[in-house]
């Protein structure tokens, strides 16, 4: 059963992750391979253990496991048991600390101590180690050996109380006084096994119970705690046979996992191929030959989120360029717009309303993504817009008497407001008329540590008024309000923030625009009447690609409980 599904539970969301996860909870309870009638019960190994121990210890009764403290999820097989790790592990104990005694002597040999991330779960890796310094003392006695179990007991909470055993480990490694090791008394159970019930089923729900500490960034766990955990026991020969399968599922997980990387990396180098040819079109009719070949794989397009994106990206850049509608001739071309434009502005100017600005340089070829169609004009935002700066925060813009609504860089995503979270300044009622917002207004992220969010921008809708914005944030009012919608599409498409953080970033590596940038920041201009068809064919094709994302979560959905119940049924049949 567990076989056959491996394939279905692998390709769902997180599905080899699961499937890890059941392999091992499987294993723990006894259902990972048969149980054979002429194995010895586990009984009759705990009593050769007591005897080697040289002192009986007691078996997790039936009335134990029912108490309030103890309580087994699930019945284990007749032949196994539940015991303590106390009670089956010896010689358990941490490493050395930074803050050890210094020595007198020094090793020619060098020693080194293992570092948390030499254990990770089920795997042991020996070269993340550290070199003690020369005046310290090694310790043999904390000497990391073969068949040794290791498990963190210290550090942050997603790295507490994961465990390997060490079966090929070079000489001359210590302890860390963060990973606590024991093994086996005698030879009864194998370090392997051990492993396993530590990282599943049961034993790994009293682990996650037994950490404690003030913060997620640092916990513990005691060797009180460990040696507590109850965990199950089985016949050596079992034992046996469970890791061995459990390793070759392992294996199969790998080779799982590898082909879907693989199926990832094909399917991201078929998607940008196909988009490809849709950004090579020259003109709509070209791009309209290329879409019928690419139409014919649209499904590869739907797949995945990700192939869904860079359609979205790939619509916005040929709108930009004046390829996602047809030009009409009969367009009263940007030229004319731009005139108007202009005369709007020198009116704005001649009333007093805004400042004269000093002329900026013409345009050149290099600062030009691409050719545009005929009516199309290359213009920077100081020609089309009033571009102004924030308020910046300071003791004194903190809430009193005065206070009103502003805007954060948290509060614009790239074509998107965010107002779950608004904070407010004290302003006079000078500053307010400054800085207030009005319906129409686009908003530039000025800064920010990535790459990808500098130059960000949306428009304001008027949603909360009066209100302000921050000294982190660039204003554009556009003097011609309809050409907002397409300034904000070019800003938005791969070409605009492509040119945003080449014009952002600084000699320090971290991005900044200025008031300055945006002024002289080059957008194309189409005519007013293509400007709207282009923004409402963008509109409706986002709808479409906002549809495909949520068909795909939606069968990603059925996916994942589809696998979620197969593991069920798998755990717990």
């Amino acid at each position: 059963m567990l076989l056959s599904n491996m394939e279905l539970l692998a390709t769902a969301p997180g599905g080899v992750a699961k499937l890890r996860e059941l392999i091992l909870t499987l294993a723990v309870q006894g259902k990972l391979v048969p149980q054979d009638p002429a194995d010895e019960p586990a009984g009759v190994l705990l009593q050769r253990l007591a005897s080697q121990r040289g002192a009986s210890f007691a078996k997790i009764s039936k009335r134990e496991q029912e108490s309030a403290s103890v309580t087994a999820p699930y019945v284990l097989p007749q032949s196994w048991e539940w015991v303590r790790l106390g009670d089956v592990v010896e010689n358990m104990g941490s490493g050395w600390s930074p803050a050890c005694e210094e020595g007198a002597r020094t090793d020619p040999q060098k020693w080194a101590v293992l570092r948390t991330t030499a254990v990770q779960l089920n795997e042991y890796r020996p070269h993340e180690h550290k070199v003690i310094p020369s005046k310290l003392t090694p310790r043999p006695e904390i000497e990391v050996k073969n068949g040794d179990v290791l498990i963190t007991r210290a550090g942050p909470l997603n790295r507490v109380g994961i465990s390997c055993w060490v079966n090929d480990t070079p000489p001359r490694l210590m302890l860390s006084d963060k990973i606590v090791r024991f093994h086996a008394i005698g030879d009864e159970l194998l370090p392997a096994f051990i492993v396993l019930a530590l990282n599943a089923g049961w034993t790994k729900s009293q682990i996650e119970v037994a950490k404690t500490g003030m913060a997620a960034s640092q916990v513990n766990i005691s060797q009180a705690d460990l040696k507590a955990l109850v965990l199950p026991v089985c016949s050596k020969t079992e034992q046996s046979r469970i890791v061995t399968r459990v390793e070759a599922l392992m294996r199969l997980c790998d080779a799982l996992e590898v082909k879907g990387q693989l199926e990832a990396t094909q399917h991201a180098q078929l998607v940008s191929t196909l988009l490809g040819t849709l950004t090579a079109s020259a003109t709509p009719d070209e791009l309209a030959d290329h879409w019928q070949r690419v139409a014919q794989h649209f499904d590869l397009l739907a797949g995945r989120p990700e192939a869904i994106d860079a359609l979205e990206q790939t619509l916005l850049q040929l709108a930009v360029r004046g390829l996602l509608v047809p030009q009409d001739p009969t367009d009263e071309p940007a030229s004319a717009l731009l005139q108007r434009i202009r005369a709007e502005k020198d009116r704005l100017i001649a009333t007093g309303q805004i400042k004269r600005d000093k002329p900026l340089s013409a345009i050149t070829d290099e600062e030009k993504p691409f050719e545009l169609p005929v009516g199309w004009e290359w213009v920077r935002i100081n020609d089309l817009a009033e571009v102004q700066g924030g308020i910046q925060k300071t003791q004194l813009r903190t809430p009193v008497k005065q206070h009103f609504p502003y805007l954060r860089v948290a509060n614009v995503q790239r074509d998107a407001l965010r107002l779950e979270e608004i904070e407010r300044f004290e302003l006079t009622m000078e500053e307010l008329e400054r800085w207030r917002l009005v319906a129409g207004d686009l908003l530039i992220v000025e800064g920010n540590g990535s790459a990808e969010e500098i130059g960000r921008c949306a428009v304001w809708t008027g949603a909360i008024d009066p209100c302000v914005y921050q000294n982190h944030l660039i204003r554009v009012r556009c003097f011609q309000q309809e050409c907002m919608a397409f300034i904000k599409l070019f800003l938005n498409a791969p070409s605009g923030a492509e040119e945003m953080k080449r014009l952002a970033i600084t000699t320090s590596g971290l991005y900044n625009l200025s008031v300055g940038k945006i002024r002289n920041y080059a957008v194309p201009m189409a005519p007013l009447a293509e400007q709207s068809r282009i923004v409402t064919r963008v509109t409706a094709l986002r709808r479409l690609c906002a549809d495909l994302r949520h068909r795909l979560a939606e069968r990603e959905a059925v996916q994942a409980r589809l696998a979620e119940a197969l593991v069920q049924q798998q755990a717990f049949a």
